[in-house]
């Protein structure tokens, strides 16, 4: 009996190293001649210990894979959104990635939004409901909550475009060291239908002279850049996502990483483009982020900005 306890303890001893250092080849070696050692001298208990060992192994073998797999927190931000959550919620869901810590952050909705929101509890890691001072200081609450390696958004209007996204991000940041990502990304409208294409192109950090800018909901950056770098300022308006990702691409030295596909189908009809209004109050945004962040001819990038959104309906 002893004996079959010492053996028991080596066992999982050594399947915990050898899953831990992937040393797979020596592991069988050793399991082989364990159970052949077993067979002679004890006849039939030798059947137990393999299942033993396998369901140890196994499940070393899935917390390994978890612990060395990146972390990826995703903020949904909500307001009277009901018309469009449930289909937002529904990507995020069916996304084959596991490591992931989905986040939504809604600023006191007064339709059915919240009843969504508690009909997908099991699916949300964090929730959280109060007044805010618009989509970038919700999702400011969403990044302090957030505690993945990896940071993005998915706006409760937009949807993945595959249930791979997330997968892919995931791989890419493990490809390489890499500080963020950006991707391309589809305009479609109430049915679904693609009515605008935005391809952003390899990174260059001199596009950014030209009017150039990636497109937001693609952009997934490593926690930590926010914590050395700052949150979304909220004193640009509409044009916080701009200025942050000037702020953090144009301004410093970063490793990019463009994800040549579309990731994300987003629903046509922002805030900044809703009148005239609205319209000339972003310009005025996007001619103070360029100012503050260094672009040595801001007027220049506000005469290309348009033109490059016009060439995305070719």
């Amino acid at each position: 009996m002893l004996l079959k306890f010492k053996l028991l303890i080596l066992t999982t001893i050594f399947s915990a190293y050898s899953c831990y250092y992937d040393t797979v080849h020596y592991n069988l070696i050793f399991v082989r001649h364990l159970f052949l050692l077993l067979q002679v001298f004890t006849p039939g208990y030798y059947s137990k210990l393999y299942h033993y060992y396998n369901y140890v192994y196994s499940i070393i073998a899935y917390l390994r894979y978890m612990m060395h797999q990146i972390k990826v927190s995703l903020i949904t931000v909500t307001y009277n959104a009901e018309q469009t959550l449930q289909r937002c919620i529904e990507s995020v869901t069916s996304q084959t990635y596991g490591n992931l810590e989905y986040i939504i952050i809604d600023g006191n909705s007064t339709d059915g939004t919240l009843k969504i929101i508690q009909n997908n509890q099991k699916y949300i890691h964090v929730f959280n409901s109060e007044h805010d001072k618009g989509i970038y200081d919700a999702m400011n609450k969403g990044i302090n909550l957030a505690t993945g390696d990896i940071i993005g958004t998915l706006n409760a209007d937009d949807y993945f475009a595959d249930n791979e996204v997330l997968e892919k991000i995931a791989q890419a940041f493990n490809a390489d060291d890499r500080d963020l990502l950006y991707a391309n990304l589809d305009y479609v409208n109430k049915h679904g239908a693609v009515v605008r294409k935005w391809r952003s192109g390899k990174y260059k950090a001199t596009k950014f002279n030209w009017g150039w800018m990636p497109p937001h909901p693609t952009f997934y950056v490593k926690k930590d850049f926010f914590e050395k770098y700052g949150l979304y300022d909220l004193s640009y308006g509409t044009a916080a996502d701009y200025e942050l990702m000037l702020r953090f691409m144009y301004l410093k030295t970063v490793n990019v990483f463009f994800l040549d596909e579309v990731i994300v189908n987003m629903t046509i009809g922002g805030v900044s483009n809703r009148n005239f209004r609205n319209r000339a109050r972003a310009w005025a945004n996007d001619f103070k982020a360029m100012k503050s962040c260094q672009i040595p001819i801001p007027l220049l990038g506000m005469i290309f900005k348009p033109i490059r959104k016009i060439l995305q309906f070719i």
